[in-house]
């Protein structure tokens, strides 16, 4: 395996024009850093930078090497040099930090953010669907998504939700009904052993609190004892109710 020692500092500029709109470091050559930005701006990343290269005609963008560096350390340093000299200079750079190895310097000032979000208004994001998408076919680990749970749980819950206290039309679900498919999709896969409370007993505490919750409400002990309370007491025949029906079937017979 080959360790980098060094690398070069490189420019982004068109052909046309002697300004520079970037300074970077790379590793590799900046034909192939050239190609990745290009890559990168195609997929759909906002940044200053990103936006000016997705109007440019990528035949017109060049990367000029600007110094080459020995030590990953140094080649930091001299980013950071360069980016400070050209911005004296006067040159219109799009990086948003001052340089070096990382993203040192980048502290978003209300302007940038406004900026920002004047350029995404109305921007039609890039999706990618089945063999576009660099995942496709692949699956995160159980670590991955125990880890992202633990991170998540109670997160989105209660006051959290961003739909929390919304009813009726104020709610986004509103008029959108689950279709028949999705519904029988979701019965099934929580019958049996699907479901979360399958195998378990309510605890003896539950029950005392679910036994206090009903106290003093009406509870028939079975649909024949609803039926004679709600229906028959109550001179109600109903034609969805089986036990009507029975009842208005013996009614005739006599």
């Amino acid at each position: 395996m080959t360790t980098v020692t060094g690398g070069v500092i490189y420019g982004v500029r068109l052909r046309s024009s002697f300004e520079y709109r970037y300074i970077g470091l790379t590793t590799k050559s900046t034909d192939v850093r050239l190609r990745q930005h290009l890559k990168v701006a195609a997929g759909g990343r906002k940044t200053a930078f990103y936006d000016w290269l997705r109007k440019q005609d990528r035949t017109e963008v060049i990367a000029d090497t600007l110094d080459w560096v020995e030590g990953l350390d140094d080649l930091g340093r001299a980013e950071i040099t360069w980016i400070a000299y050209l911005r004296r200079d006067g040159q219109p750079l799009l990086n948003l930090s001052d340089g070096g190895l990382g993203p040192t310097g980048v502290v978003w000032t209300d302007e940038m953010r406004e900026a920002a979000r004047r350029r995404s208004t109305g921007r039609v994001g890039v999706s990618r669907f089945a063999e576009e998408n660099p995942f496709h076919g692949r699956k995160h680990s159980d670590a991955q998504r125990e880890k992202w749970s633990a991170e998540r749980k109670g997160s989105n819950s209660g006051a959290d939700n961003p739909n929390f206290g919304k009813r009726g039309a104020d709610h986004p679900r509103f008029g959108h009904p689950m279709p028949e498919e999705s519904r029988t999709r979701m019965s099934e896969q929580r019958r049996g052993a699907g479901n979360p409370n399958f195998g378990k007993n309510a605890s003896d505490e539950t029950r005392a609190k679910m036994s206090a919750a009903r106290k003093g409400r009406p509870m028939p002990s079975s649909r024949r004892n609803a039926h004679t309370r709600h229906h028959t007491n109550k001179g109600v025949a109903m034609v969805t109710c089986q036990y009507c029906i029975e009842d208005a079937g013996t009614t005739n017979e006599e």
